[in-house]
């Protein structure tokens, strides 16, 4: 006869509701462990239910991965559409106004998402393909939506409009993912340094208008 199983008795929830909480337990436990050291039993543990059930969610640990990655990306890329959405609705925002934006928004993702955000910058399974192309697919998205809103401010061809958005999301997630470890800088501080240096080098590429200066 099996020995009884010591997980609690999962409570039932509404599949959508059970599928969120699966999703946060396995946010928490792949960002504080990594892929590699955390199994299918971990998370089922964790979320106090049964493999099947985990299983009927999630066909494969890489699968819910995925999922996990696809959703921090979503929510990066939100958090950039929502400030910029923000700084537009007032007065005709300058071309600093919607850098800073652009990195308080990165810098705050990071503070909020704790030690979640190691999963879209800091992964430890990008030499899958499947894996690599879902982090690198949050970065483009995150780029795509500041390019768009530096259209109004760049005098640049597309493509250079694009670079220099993937070079502003990169120097602003490394910024911000050392201020959060350290704990040294607090964010308000962090979001004035990383601005001037952004704006300093962008303000060279972009067409100068009376109030940027």
């Amino acid at each position: 006869m099996p020995a009884p199983s010591n997980r609690p008795r999962a409570t039932r929830m509404p599949r959508d509701a059970r599928r969120a909480q699966v999703l946060e337990v396995a946010q928490e436990l792949f960002a504080r462990e990594g892929f590699h050291h955390v199994s299918m039993d971990d998370i089922a543990d964790r979320a106090a239910v049964s493999k099947p059930v985990l299983y009927r969610h999630f066909p494969s640990k890489l699968d819910l991965y995925l999922e996990v990655v696809d959703h921090r990306g979503v929510g990066l890329v939100t958090a950039i559409e929502d400030a910029l959405t923000t700084v537009r609705a007032g007065d005709p925002p300058d071309g600093r106004s919607v850098v800073r934006a652009i990195v308080r928004a990165i810098v705050e993702f990071v503070e909020d998402a704790g030690e979640s955000f190691s999963l879209l910058f800091e992964s430890d399974v990008t030499r899958d393909a499947d894996v690599r192309q879902r982090v690198e697919q949050a970065s483009q998205d995150a780029a795509r939506a500041i390019r768009r809103g530096l259209e109004g401010l760049a005098g640049l061809p597309a493509a250079h409009a694009e670079l220099l958005s993937a070079a502003l999301v990169g120097m602003t997630r490394v910024a911000a993912t050392s201020r959060y470890r350290s704990g040294d800088v607090p964010v308000e501080d962090a979001v004035d340094l990383v601005t001037s240096l952004a704006w300093r080098g962008v303000a060279g590429l972009v067409r100068e208008r009376p109030d940027t200066t």
